[in-house]
């Protein structure tokens, strides 16, 4: 097993101070680190230096260039976690072409879902090339029989065939664009969100900085995040890439067979930053603590950040019992807030002091949009607690504003709003989408809602997800984490929406039934309805689906509320306790 160093013993540290993508790998590639991967056992698989990922980026580049593809033209890449991704991505950039990365299957589905998403984001991109893991390239073959305009589609033996000429690289600059990322959430309709090379450059800046990770010599980073995630592609790929990190990876498959194997590697490798999402944290301490070694040193954890979707306070705190006797120390934590739209993060909070939260009265922030302290913050019946996501980075600006526009004060909720050099220019051929996001003076609707306390953000969830019930604002994870509290169902096992009826606003509660009597469903439906109306004092519809069907999740992993209740409304669960109820 080949350990790459977790420093460069003659080439100094540089924090993101880059103009283009391939620039930074470059400048790394002077070095001795870089990318080492593994599978769910913790063995190593293969081992690059950024030396030897820029020199396979460049044959792959001269063999696309000599293939006639022409500067700005897009290539779409199945974005699995393998040395083939970085070969294909970095060989794009130093070719002048655009990658546009996209997901391999999630969840439950099926092919034909998966085919009609790969459709829908090859007609987005206007990709004139795919490639992908050999698992998928049957996936490709079919769906770009419908798109003439793909001369290139398979595996990398589909470069491999290609002729390396002697050709000069045109690599993309500070002026160009980079890449063109799908938001997680966009499968039905993508929108393909226009990543330059400028604002890559200042979301790595922010990122890297003493206002972000505040990257140092010697850190060295483990990831098991997806890389067609902006999570995953910029925090632990262009991230590391733009220090002259060493990073180790699994991939999110193995991760989720085997979530010990993620903390071995920390412990292993003595790795210092490491990010997740809550639900990752949960798995590692449900499923993995039992396993833990007896060995396990997480001490080196210097930066165990925490984004991509709402940040659970609960499940931090578990992790901390779980992990504290092994050396992790809870002031780790950082959470942080972000989105594709911004390349990445928008907030992060100060080293060192952990996650923070903020509890509030309950009635009044449904009813008032109030973040009133709560009287007694142990009172789980009247208290909601959130996690406090930390000051906007440098350079930029974040505003909360009511339905007029008017800026709310500290602890009136409401849109969030940001402005700075990391948002996106627009979505890729969508006037119409990105006008609905982007004003004319900079300023991106970030659709989640949100409050100020003392200059940092406390986020309460998403713009599309409230749920309005007599006028009374009604977060779906408040159902969601209610239920699973009560030991009802499992953690990723609900989802909470709303419909509109003749009746007005209705709740629905979507459950997977891991029953089948008739008479453990009716106690399922009637155990989920009274911890609703218990938590949040809500009468709901209980529907119940097969697990064979599953939940829709999007491409990072998480819930999908939207795409469970486009199923509902489509009849898909018919079969369960209640019927669907007019759009």
């Amino acid at each position: 097993m080949i350990l790459l160093p977790t420093r460069n013993r003659q080439l100094a540290l540089r924090r993101a101070a880059f103009r283009s993508v391939p620039e930074m790998l470059d400048y790394a590639a002077r070095g001795e680190t870089g990318p080492t991967f593994y599978n769910a056992r913790g063995e190593q698989l293969s081992a690059l230096s950024w030396r030897e990922v820029r020199e396979r980026a460049h044959v792959v580049a001269r063999k696309l260039i000599g293939a006639g593809f022409a500067r700005g033209e897009r290539l779409l890449i199945t974005a699995d976690t393998w040395p083939g991704f970085f070969d294909t991505f970095f060989g794009a950039q130093y070719a002048g072409l655009l990658p546009v990365p996209v997901s391999i299957p999630v969840g439950i589905g099926g092919k034909e879902a998966y085919l009609d998403q790969l459709r829908r984001q090859f007609a987005a991109s206007g990709a004139v090339a795919a490639i992908g893991i050999d698992d998928l390239v049957g996936f490709l073959a079919e769906a770009a029989t419908e798109f003439p305009a793909l001369r290139l589609h398979g595996g990398l033996e589909a470069i491999d065939t290609l002729v390396e000429k002697p050709v000069d690289l045109r690599p993309l600059g500070a002026a160009d664009h980079c890449y063109v990322q799908f938001s997680s959430g966009s499968t039905r309709q993508p929108h393909g969100i226009q990543i330059t090379q400028a604002a890559l450059m200042a979301n790595l800046a922010g990122i890297t900085g003493p206002a972000g990770l505040d990257v140092r010599l010697g850190d060295r980073a483990v990831s098991w995040l997806p890389l067609y995630h902006d999570m995953g592609l910029i925090g632990f790929l262009m991230a590391p890439l733009s220090t002259q990190m060493s990073i180790d990876y699994l991939t999110p498959r193995d991760f989720a067979r085997r979530p010990m194997q993620w903390l071995n590697l920390i412990s292993r490798n003595r790795a210092s930053i490491a990010y997740s999402p809550s639900f990752g944290y949960d798995l590692a301490t449900r499923r993995g603590a039992p396993q833990a070694p007896a060995d396990l040193d997480l001490s080196t954890w210097r930066v165990a950040g925490i984004g991509g979707d709402m940040v659970r306070p609960d499940v931090l705190d578990r992790f901390v019992e779980a992990f504290a006797p092994k050396g992790f120390d809870r002031s780790a934590f950082l959470p942080s807030y972000g989105m594709a739209e911004v390349c990445l993060a928008i907030t992060f909070c100060a080293h060192g002091t952990g996650a923070r939260t903020d509890s509030v009265d309950r009635t009044r922030l449904a009813d008032a949009q109030r973040a009133e302290p709560a009287t007694d913050p142990h009172d789980a019946d009247r208290t909601r607690r959130f996690v406090i996501c930390g000051t906007v980075l440098p350079e930029h600006q974040l505003e909360v504003r009511d339905e007029t526009g008017r800026v709310l004060a500290d602890r009136e909720v409401g849109r969030i709003f940001v402005r700075g050099p990391s948002i996106m220019p627009g979505y890729l051929e969508d006037p119409g989408a990105t006008d609905a996001v982007l004003s004319a003076d900079g300023w991106l609707d970030t659709g989640d809602l949100g409050y100020l306390l003392n200059g940092e953000i406390v986020v309460t969830g998403r713009a599309k997800d409230l749920i309005i019930v007599n006028g009374r604002n009604v977060w779906p994870q408040d159902i969601e984490w209610a239920i699973e509290a009560r030991r009802v169902v499992k953690n990723g096992d609900s989802a909470a929406f709303s419909i509109d009826t003749t009746d007005g606003e209705r709740v629905i509660v979507a459950v997977l039934a891991r029953v089948s009597s008739d008479e453990a469903r009716e106690a399922l439906v009637r155990d989920v309805a009274g911890a609703v109306r218990e938590a949040v004092a809500v009468d709901c519809d209980v529907v119940l689906v097969p697990p064979t069907l599953g939940l829709p999740m999007t491409s990072s992993g998480k819930l999908s509320r939207s795409r469970t209740k486009t199923n509902y409304l489509a009849g898909l669960y018919a079969s369960s306790s209640a019927k669907p109820a007019a759009a």
